[in-house]
């Protein structure tokens, strides 16, 4: 099976960040110890979640223009895809807690949001699934996946920065806890070489998968294309 350039360059990127994520010297960042090596895999799963979310976002619209029932089918695929990027960044995230906030789960605002973040998009799959009518469910799924969009952009990268959090990149820290950020210096060159290529491995490896799924779809249900 030929693989086209870009699934080459997904494989090559992730053996390298995994390779190299495990092997080379990080900094030494406050309470962050040897866990800072989660940076180059919690980080990228956001990262995946929100170029995927945008492709569904993309593809709804193309639905709601043209009418064609296969966008519908883009859009709910690389949405599931981008909710189980979510729900592994959930996962490294709490795990990442446990070793510097001490616990794996403990409300912070960031974590809170991230979670209804997903749980808004597990509500666009219920209520597609709630439906027969596949004209329908396009219909209102689209305009669903739309608002769902726009909700799930300031969970995540506006209102956790608005109020105190022990993750990086909110206000100051609750006091006595929290991580150092993770920008300016506490990124070194080195991380820098080794993240961004996990951040693009990830982003193609969802494309990828959301593609295998969108094949199998269409190929078990091949009267969709005449929509």
């Amino acid at each position: 099976m030929k693989l086209s350039w870009w699934k080459i360059a997904c494989i090559l990127l992730l053996l390298f960040s995994f390779t190299a994520g495990f092997i080379i010297n990080v900094p030494y960042v406050g309470n962050l110890y040897q866990t800072i090596r989660n940076f180059f895999f919690h980080v990228p799963m956001w990262f995946g979640q929100i170029a995927l979310l945008s492709l569904s976002l993309g593809y709804s619209i193309a639905y709601l223009r043209s009418g064609r029932l296969k966008y519908d089918i883009y859009a709910a695929e690389f949405a599931k895809v981008g909710i189980l990027f979510g729900i592994l960044g959930l996962v490294t995230g709490a795990i990442w807690a446990r070793y510097t906030w001490g616990e794996y789960w403990s409300n912070d605002p960031k974590q809170m949001a991230a979670a209804i973040a997903v749980l808004i998009y597990f509500a666009y799959v219920v209520l597609r699934g709630s439906m027969t009518d596949m004209d329908k469910r396009a219909r209102v799924g689209a305009v669903y996946n739309i608002f769902a969009y726009f909700i799930y952009i300031p969970l995540i990268m506006i209102l956790p920065r608005m109020v105190q959090s022990l993750h990086p990149g909110g206000l100051e820290g609750a006091e006595g806890g929290g991580n150092p950020a993770m920008g300016g210096d506490s990124l070194d060159p080195v991380m820098r070489a080794v993240f961004w290529p996990s951040v693009f491995g990830w982003i193609l490896a969802g494309i990828w998968i959301s593609n295998l799924k969108i094949r199998f779809f269409l190929f078990t249900h091949k009267n969709i294309l005449n929509g």
